[in-house]
């Protein structure tokens, strides 16, 4: 399972089944971005 952050609370949520915020009940999720920075050498 792959780590969420509600749009209202800014909470981190984890989701199995319901697409909720446990602490708000907002339907709204935003999937984390990993941390890692890609360089792209431009030609």
């Amino acid at each position: 399972m792959s780590g969420y952050k509600c749009a209202r609370c800014k909470q981190k949520v984890e989701i199995d089944i319901n697409v909720r915020c446990p602490y708000c009940g907002h339907r709204i999720l935003f999937k984390e971005r990993g941390a890692g920075i890609k360089t792209v050498k431009a030609r």
